[in-house]
């Protein structure tokens, strides 16, 4: 009698919490009805494992398309037999990414994130890309360059489909294992089906915790690095 007791105070318990949810996900809009109905769903077939995680804020979100999009580090060196200092220039077109913003403009960190293969930079020089593949970035233990960005300058909701302007992006960079706060300072071009733009930050080898490049060929190596982007963002 005790067990059966127990069982039908739990199940009732669940009850009551579970239609809680519900009358609280109805009061809150359309964009809420369809969680209501599924966790109704789930008291009527007795689960007792009801899905809790409430669904997106987002008011606007953008994710890159699959075309007009990269990233490239450049470095200024001083290579021998060479009379001027040049960049060297790396490329990758391999990154993905989204940004989602409330009803404020607000950036939900737990829905934006870009990601780039720290592995597939390529510059006019494979001696390079070997080093910085292999020795500088280590790409086979840290396969990744991630950015997750906390705020958004210069955007305000509703996002317009037209014109442009100057913006920047705050959050934190990854490369290397090593997390910093960065800042990206670009423009944008809007357009109807999100936007276009290039960024840029700069930041020191020391930053990252990464040896200046040793190498025979090369007089000098600048301190600095800056990382641009190039990205085609579309509203999903």
């Amino acid at each position: 009698m005790s067990s059966m007791s127990n069982q039908s105070i739990l199940r009732g318990s669940v009850i009551v919490a579970v239609s809680a949810a519900v009358i609280g996900a109805c009061t809150s809009g359309e964009s809420e009805t369809a969680y209501a109905r599924e966790l109704t769903s789930a008291v009527a077939q007795g689960t007792t494992a009801v899905k809790t995680t409430a669904p997106s804020k987002a008011a606007l979100r953008l994710v890159l398309a699959p075309s007009g999009n990269a990233a490239r580090y450049r470095v200024r060196e001083q290579l021998m037999h060479h009379d001027f200092p040049n960049d060297a220039v790396g490329e990758t077109k391999s990154l993905t990414g989204a940004i989602a913003l409330d009803a404020d403009g607000k950036v939900i960190r737990d829905e934006s994130k870009f990601t780039l293969d720290a592995g597939t930079f390529v510059s006019d020089q494979k001696r390079r890309d070997g080093y910085v593949r292999g020795r500088l970035l280590e790409s086979d233990d840290y396969p990744t360059i991630t950015f997750v960005p906390s705020e958004v300058r210069g955007v305000k909701l509703p996002m317009p489909k037209s014109g442009s302007a100057d913006v920047q992006i705050l959050g934190d960079l990854t490369v290397h294992g090593v997390t910093r706060p960065t800042t990206w300072n670009g423009t944008v071009q809007f357009n109807n089906a999100g936007l276009t733009g290039t960024a840029s930050t700069i930041f020191t080898f020391e930053d990252i915790q990464l040896d200046q490049p040793r190498v025979p060929v090369l007089l000098s190596v600048a301190d600095s690095i800056k990382l641009e982007l190039d990205f085609n963002m579309v509203r999903q």
